[in-house]
């Protein structure tokens, strides 16, 4: 069975919207900044629930936000 790491351009998306700050973008998802900072830095893989939520408050979608790559 192929082993895969789950990854995301969340902190770029939030980046480009320019003053969302993690602190921000975790009170209007419903989370903690630290679990937005542990999904940014590829160490937290967030239920679709929270993946949702993420994607909406930054206007985009899931499939833009994340995906999956094989470990190598």
């Amino acid at each position: 069975m192929q082993e895969f790491k789950v990854k995301n351009n969340v902190k770029l998306k939030r980046i480009e919207i320019g003053t969302l700050t993690q602190g921000d973008l975790a009170k209007l998802v419903g989370v903690t900044r630290q679990t937005i900072n542990l999904i940014e830095a590829h160490k937290y893989n967030p239920t679709i629930k929270v993946c949702l939520a993420i994607a909406n408050v930054l206007g985009t979608s899931i499939e833009k936000l994340f995906w999956m790559e094989e470990k190598q």
